[in-house]
Order: structure tokens, then sequence, then C-alpha cells
């Protein structure tokens, strides 16, 4: 077992804090952020489907923009590198083709299982609940923006996931159709200009237990 990959696990988990005030002369470069976001997308995804979409909200203007829509958040807003809004693509399925494809091509799949697979998930999207597909592209939106915090303060940034914003006007202000993309939170990155304050957990007795 590889101690060194462990402790410095830890250190991401233990060492992350949801910083609200940031050093605002730290940008982030457009080549590091796409690292980042890549290292996101690792995350698991009901039937691999990968539904989220990254909005990278980074220039004064588009700050501008959000500014109104997370006035309670004022703070992360104006000092952040850049303020990432995650959201669930309802018509994720869309992208199977390339995604089964792909898999094949990269010898992950055979053909007769990716033609298989299509077939049943086909039929799947075409029948499914549309309060049943929201939540699910809600709870894999959720796991992604946890894997991108972690891949953030693997390059030594710090972030806080914000749910207090104008979930219902944030697509439409930048052009996205709000039919299609459900917003799953906010999510602020850059350099801490604070350590910010540590935080209670519960003890994991009283939020586990084994049958």
């Amino acid at each position: 077992m590889n101690t060194t990959l462990i402790n410095d696990y830890n250190e991401i988990l233990t060492g992350r804090r949801s910083i609200r005030y940031y050093d605002p002369s730290v940008k982030i470069s457009k080549e590091e952020m796409t690292e980042i976001l890549s290292k996101a997308t690792l995350a698991p995804s009901s039937t691999n489907m990968q539904p989220w979409r990254f909005l990278v909200i980074e220039s004064d203007e588009a700050k501008q923009t959000l500014l109104p829509l997370a006035k309670f958040n004022s703070s992360q807003v104006e000092t952040s590198a850049a303020m990432i809004a995650v959201f669930g693509d309802l018509n994720n399925f869309d992208n199977g083709e390339e995604i089964y494809s792909n898999a094949v091509e990269q010898g992950f799949m055979p053909q007769e299982v990716k033609e298989q697979m299509m077939e049943k998930l086909s039929a799947h999207f075409e029948t499914i609940d549309p309060a049943d597909n929201k939540d699910v592209v809600l709870v894999d939106g959720g796991i992604v923006s946890m894997s991108l915090m972690l891949a953030a303060r693997a390059h030594g940034y710090d972030t806080c996931p914000i749910g207090g914003y104008e979930k219902d006007q944030i697509a439409e202000a930048f052009g996205l159709d709000k039919d299609r993309y459900v917003p799953v939170m906010l999510i602020s990155i850059g350099k801490a200009a604070n350590p910010g304050y540590e935080s209670v957990r519960l003890p994991v007795e009283k939020v586990a237990e084994w049958k």
C-alpha cells in the first residue's frame, strides 16, 4: 500500500475548507482549468451518460451577470478566480452513441455489447419519468461537483459549494436552455485569502449503522 498516496489524499480531504474570500489577483489558466475539469469528469455516472455540464464564469462581464443571481454570495463571485456553474443535462442520452462507440474503439467494450446496451438504454430513456430523470442528473451532478472540489484541492486551489442562488434564472441568464439544463450548484474556486473556518462533523456512529 502506497502510504504517500494515502497521506496526500488524506490531506486533500481533511485540509479542504469552504472559502468565502479569495485572493483576487490569482487567476487560473484555461489549460489548468481544463485539466481540473477533466479529472473531475472521471466521476461515475448512471449508465455512464455523464450528464454534467460546466459553465466557467471568470470574466468581469460574466461575473456581473452572475452577481445579482448570487447576491448572498457576492464575496465569492467578486474575489474568486472563477465561479463554476454545474448543470445536469436532461438530454444526456444524446451523447450515448458517442460514449459507447468510443468505448468500443478503445477496447473497453465489444461491439455486440455496445449494440445491446444502446438498444436497452434507448428504450429506457424513451420511457423514463421526467422527475426520475431529473433526480438522476442531480445525483450525478453532485458526485462530479465533489470530484471537482477535490481535483481543485489537488491543484492547490480552494473552493466553496454554493446552493443559494437564483436557480430558476441562471440558465437563461447565460443563454442556456432552462428546460434542458438543470442547475446543480455553483462552485467558487481560487486561492483562499484566509484559511477559512474549521467545521464540526457528526461521528460515524451517529450517521452509519451495520446490520
